[in-house]
């Protein structure tokens, strides 16, 4: 993989980020809550969500495998960060949803697979074959403080999921406020937790790979955080009106 190619995609997905951003601030994405007929054929949750996200594990090992820099001490503890988060979210989130859930269509995972093979060409194409960490980077405060950030967002994201799918009790399917924690705050700390988690991937490679998608994580979720906020404050009175969308006090 040769330096410019990289450059080249890195710079692509920065700019499908703010292509994305303007379409999804005036187009809701067609699953979970928001889910409605005219997008085509539609598959189970689960399984789009699997389908979605098995390029971020599997085409993204690859890439880095192939790389020459695969066994460097740096780009292998970048990669158990990017596994850990993408691990979980293809092949244990998943199977956390209810049987209840929503169909998503069709759609929406060949969207997610074509955007995720790109980022994982750009950010395992970094780490395992163009970067060139010095084993001292990982002592460098950058690398710490990203580490930092990244697992806060982790724990954010991942309790903020829990609290979500802990609403409903077997057999239920309606919708309920979420309470305690974050979600005092803002509607949707689940999306700032992985905003928060890409953002300190960024830190720690220190790499406009790593921006590129923290950019796109913003461009993707913040929009669907004010669609989550609206339809909340439409379908219950009581919806507390303090809270925000996204970013406490501020969005």
């Amino acid at each position: 993989m040769s330096a410019e190619t990289h450059l080249a995609a890195a710079w692509l997905e920065i700019a499908l980020a703010a292509v994305t951003l303007l379409a999804l601030l005036f187009i809701s994405a067609p699953y979970g809550r928001h889910a409605r007929a005219g997008f085509g054929p539609s598959l189970p949750s689960r399984l789009g969500w699997i389908m979605m996200e098995s390029p971020a594990v599997i085409v993204f090992a690859a890439i880095y495998f192939a790389g020459p820099r695969r066994f460097e001490p740096v780009s292998l503890a970048l990669l158990a960060m990017w596994q850990f988060h993408y691990i979980n979210r293809t092949f244990v989130f998943p199977f956390r949803l209810p049987p209840t859930s929503k169909r998503m269509p069709l759609l929406v995972p060949v969207f997610g697979v074509a955007f995720n093979l790109l980022n994982a060409f750009v950010n395992a194409g970094w780490i395992g074959h163009v970067a060139r960490y010095d084993v001292a980077w990982l002592v460098d405060p950058r690398f710490i403080a990203g580490v930092l950030v990244f697992f806060t967002g982790f724990a954010i994201n991942h309790a903020s999921d829990m609290k979500l799918l802990s609403l409903r009790a077997p057999g239920e399917s309606g919708y309920k406020i979420p309470r305690g924690g974050l979600n005092e705050l803002v509607t949707s700390p689940n999306y700032l937790g992985e905003i928060i988690e890409w953002t300190g991937f960024a830190i720690a490679t220190w790499s406009l790979a790593g921006l590129a998608f923290a950019l796109y994580t913003f461009a993707n979720l913040a929009p669907r955080a004010l669609q989550h906020h609206k339809w909340y404050k439409e379908k219950f009175s009581d919806y507390p009106k303090a809270r925000r969308a996204l970013i406490p006090y501020v969005l």
